[in-house]
């Protein structure tokens, strides 16, 4: 057994623009660019980035929610983008995705009994009555109660709500779980609990997370590694602490500069970038960064830089940084 349980090798999503008297394709999108990482087991690995930078796009291509446009995606030793819708189905056992979005996420029509019975009814897993067992032990898990069984989604606060979805997403015991901005949409202070219970669902189940998110903090409390995503490809892949304590890339700097310290005394120096991040439509040649980077030269504007390795595991795609 490796000890990668995901290896996404060149992934990339194009979305055609079209156009024109006979409306062809004038052009694509390039959502995702080329982006390659493994995720080891039982480890949980951060994808950061502004909005539009690929993030959930990459996330849902894994499940094949989104059909990825190239690329090769290894779970567990099989290759997902090789596989049947049938097998597929199947394979989805093992990987599932918790929503950001814990309103529009559960039917409004299903009570939480049915809407958590339903990965068991697709499956083909236990009988009516074993279901039902399951159901009420899955909420206990989330830290919800049994009789919220009969309750409908309307009738929970937005934490409740995604304790649900994250129990819906547990109901098969899966390998993976995609965790697409799971706590963007709630309060911060009921965020805390429902990253702790991810945590501490983690360690009981042994799952493997891939934490897809846009707050830096939220990140570092819960990856052993993170990846900064930046117009559709990573830029720098490392451990939670090397990130945050030395960045090497331009843009991981500005983004760290941003994050609120609570410490009063802590003077940073705040990196503004200038301009806006280009269209994934029409990406700048060579280093897409290089239209707000401080550090830009003439070769960042022609080459794009390699995706490398400069020690201890810490990858940057910048030529600052040639080995």
């Amino acid at each position: 057994m490796t000890e990668e349980l995901l290896v996404v090798k060149n992934l990339k999503k194009y979305y055609p623009i079209t156009g024109g008297v006979l409306g062809g394709e004038v052009g694509v999108v390039k959502a995702v660019d080329d982006v390659s990482f493994a995720v080891k087991r039982g480890e949980t690995l951060g994808l950061v980035g502004e909005s539009g930078c690929g993030k959930s796009t990459t996330g849902r291509s894994l499940l094949r929610l989104i059909e990825p446009t190239a690329g090769e995606i290894t779970f567990d030793g099989v290759n997902v983008t090789a596989l049947s819708t049938d097998e597929m189905r199947k394979m989805r056992r093992d990987m599932q995705i918790v929503f950001q979005d814990p309103f529009a996420s559960l039917n409004p029509r299903h009570n939480i009994e049915k809407i958590l019975e339903e990965p068991l009814v697709v499956h083909k897993i236990g009988t009516s009555s074993e279901r039902k067992k399951r159901v009420q032990e899955m909420l206990e898990v989330v830290g919800l109660s049994s009789y919220h069984a009969r309750r409908y989604p309307h009738q929970f606060s937005g934490g409740q709500r995604q304790r649900i979805g994250i129990a819906r997403a547990l109901m098969l015991n899966p390998k993976l779980i995609v965790a697409d901005e799971p706590v963007s949409a709630l309060d911060v202070s009921i965020q805390s609990q429902v990253l702790n219970l991810m945590q501490d669902l983690q360690k009981e189940m042994g799952l493997t997370y891939l934490f897809i998110a846009h707050d830096l903090s939220v990140v570092r409390h819960i990856s052993d590694r993170v990846g900064v995503m930046y117009l559709g490809r990573i830029v720098e892949l490392t451990t939670s602490g090397q990130l945050y304590s030395n960045p090497l890339h331009p843009y991981t700097k500005a983004l760290l500069s941003a994050v609120p310290t609570p410490d009063p005394d802590d003077v940073r120096e705040r990196v503004i970038l200038q301009g806006d991040v280009p269209s994934p439509a029409n990406p700048p040649s060579g280093c897409t960064f290089h239209t707000r980077c401080p550090h830009v030269t003439e070769e960042c504007r022609s080459t794009r830089p390699a995706f490398q390795d400069v020690g201890d595991g810490h990858f940057v795609a910048c030529h600052l940084y040639k080995q």
